[in-house]
């Protein structure tokens, strides 16, 4: 977190690097014509908490934080203390943050909360204390819920999660004066961090009408929005340079980050073929009415199944759209995408 949380950190660029190289017969073929705004529900993020990767005593606070507003996740909260305190309590920074969510004393003085006790118990002892890990994680679920509201009202153009995290590191008013993420590389280095942290902390029970597996899913695709499009890249390792039209581009065609998804979720044990027309053959199919989020779905444009997404959730799904764009989240009742024939196919 930056010192003041005001947002003065050094300037500097995240470069993301290529990763693996595909050949060209590979490829799948992209896909041209409309495509839905992303919506602000944060619905293509896990929710299930692996409880295993939690400290025990702090499993309930973590829980218990992630239902204080649709925005903000128990995955979502571990990952954003293992990257301010590394569960550490006791934590204080060279420039007095505190506690496990590091609030500095003047942050802390106006969202503060007296949520436990000194001995852990989940009594209030009258006191907002940054170093008693029950206050400090309620504190940081309410910080994180107004900073989503905030950060919402703005009607920025970047994923409202990554401009939430990146309000709580550098502050609001720097989110707001450079239009979404600041490029100062400790802001960027920290959103970044915590969406790919998110994935260790989900597994455990799936929320209802998902599984485990379909959790994962949909978090190793979501961890990527924002990415660019870049035909003929991207692959089980991650993103990675395009050719021909992508040749100048790092980042992930439809199929790829499908193959992407579905081969991290499983441990490496679910390897995709390259291509849409060969992922639509796979796994176990099923029909439109039983769809849940993980589940791959395939969008028929022409005389093949050309495009294909991970649907994650109230008629949402996240892909990669075309060249020009970004991996982003669409609406299934799009009219062109809803004018498809449609293949949903479950891995897992």
């Amino acid at each position: 977190m930056s010192p003041d949380r005001t947002g003065h950190a050094p300037a500097a660029k995240v470069v993301v690097t290529a990763v693996v190289t595909l050949l060209a017969s590979m490829v799948a073929l992209s896909v041209v014509g409309a495509v839905g705004q992303e919506q602000d529900a944060p619905v293509g993020f896990a929710t299930a908490l692996n409880a295993k990767r939690v400290p025990p005593q702090y499993v309930p606070w973590i829980q218990r934080a992630g239902q204080q507003c649709q925005e903000v996740s128990a995955p979502l909260v571990a990952a954003q203390i293992e990257a301010e305190s590394n569960w550490n309590p006791h934590a204080q920074s060279p420039a007095d943050a505190q506690g496990l969510s590091q609030f500095v004393p003047g942050t802390w003085a106006t969202w503060g909360v007296d949520a436990a006790g000194k001995d852990g118990s989940a009594q209030p002892d009258g006191v907002a204390d940054p170093f008693t890990p029950g206050d400090a994680i309620m504190t940081q679920a309410r910080y994180d819920c107004w900073l989503a509201d905030k950060v919402k009202a703005m009607d920025l153009d970047v994923d409202p999660t990554r401009a939430m995290l990146a309000a709580y590191n550098a502050g609001p008013g720097a989110v707001e004066d450079f239009g979404g993420i600041p490029p100062y590389p400790e802001t960027q280095d920290y959103v970044a961090k915590i969406i790919a942290t998110m994935v260790k902390y989900t597994d455990g029970t799936a929320a209802e009408g998902s599984s485990a597996f379909g959790d994962r899913v949909v978090a190793y695709a979501r961890k990527w929005l924002g990415t660019p499009y870049a035909w003929g890249g991207g692959g089980p390792d991650g993103p990675s340079r395009g050719f021909a039209q992508g040749a100048d581009t790092i980042g992930f065609d439809c199929s790829s980050l499908v193959q992407y998804a579905v081969y991290q979720a499983s441990g490496g044990g679910v390897l995709l073929p390259r291509t849409s027309q060969l992922q639509v053959t796979q796994g176990k199919a099923v029909s439109r009415d039983d769809m849940r989020p993980g589940d791959v779905i395939g969008f028929q444009l022409g005389s093949s199944f050309d495009h294909i997404g991970i649907y994650i959730g109230h008629g949402q799904f996240i892909h990669a759209p075309k060249t020009g764009d970004v991996v982003k989240i669409s609406q299934l009742d799009d009219p062109y995408y809803a004018s498809k024939p449609q293949k949903v196919r479950r891995f897992g």
